[in-house]
């Protein structure tokens, strides 16, 4: 899927010049030039799903992939216009993609989300630096607007922690431990059989660690794409749900919380980032508490 190579805005009265935004102008898409191309490459996912209660008793099942994953941008949209009312015109910047994810072990399909990042000049009203913003439709019945700030620093990324223990809904730290996590105890409510090859206890406990394991080649120098559907630096952004998932008095599914981290990476002797690391969070709220949906890939630019 991608948008025709020649397809240019043509906003009627045409926006005027926008004032101060030299930096933009000269490199639209800035942080984001990076990733225009094709990807491909490995990766792990972990998902508390909700069970149906009757009959099993149950409100769960933990679902682990490992995945392979195809990620494209196509052409760049250039001269995306906003009009403003508190200050001048701006104009956006930015690149469509699709992300396509399968089971590696059982090659099915897992997940499929087209959408546009777009880079954000520096605003007089909201007073914000530039920014980046990721808008993706998960058809599914989710929709996300994340949004953050970049910045390119030497040498290889600083890969945090990241677990996948439920919590109660708004309280963080009252982490709980179900015995699906544990691979040495039998489940039937979690992935098992030739759908677990290659999944290892230290995977499940920190999904990040996929990433370090990684073979890890030289990296010269990498840019930083950190965004989420709640900054609290940045008005705006969220997630929205279908009315099956979000529910009335009590949720399905509802995907309450998103935050992504990008690390493109320039190798030794390229000019330009060829790796792609990503570790992005949802948070699935239902049955009172909030249940990490984890996935992780390495990925490389292909030609």
């Amino acid at each position: 899927m991608e948008s025709a190579a020649d397809f240019v805005f043509g906003p009627l009265p045409p926006i005027e010049e926008p004032a101060g935004l030299a930096e933009a102008a000269a490199d639209p898409l800035g942080p984001l030039a990076g990733l225009a191309g094709n990807w491909t490459g490995q990766g792990f996912n972990v998902i508390w799903r909700p069970h149906p209660l009757k009959p099993s008793g149950q409100d769960r099942f933990l679902e682990l992939n490992v995945t392979s994953e195809q990620l494209d941008f196509g052409p760049a949209l250039k001269d995306i216009p906003n009009r403003g009312l508190l200050q001048p015109n701006i104009s956006l910047a930015g690149l469509n993609y699709l992300q396509q994810i399968s089971d590696a072990n059982t090659n099915t399909k897992q997940h499929f989300e087209p959408g546009v990042w777009v880079t954000v000049p520096k605003t007089s009203d909201p007073q914000e630096p530039r920014t980046v913003a990721r808008l993706a439709s998960i058809p599914h019945g989710t929709t996300i607007l994340v949004q953050g700030t970049a910045h390119t620093s030497a040498g290889a990324p600083s890969i945090p922690d990241v677990g996948i223990k439920p919590f109660t809904i708004g309280h963080p730290a009252q982490r709980i431990d179900f015995p699906e996590q544990d691979l040495a105890t039998p489940s039937q409510f979690r992935t098992s059989g030739a759908g677990l090859t290659g999944v290892t206890q230290q995977m499940v406990n920190n999904p990040n660690s996929v990433l370090r394991a990684a073979p890890s080649p030289q990296i010269t120098s990498t840019t930083t794409l950190h965004v989420s559907s709640h900054d609290a630096s940045l008005p705006g952004g969220g997630t929205a749900n279908i009315a099956f998932l979000k529910g009335t008095t009590h949720s399905n599914a509802n995907a309450a919380h998103v935050t992504a981290t990008f690390w493109l990476q320039t190798l030794q002797a390229d000019t330009q980032p060829r790796r792609l690391q990503y570790s992005q969070l949802v948070l699935l709220n239902f049955n009172g508490l909030s249940w990490p949906h984890v996935t992780v890939a390495t990925l490389h630019k292909q030609g």
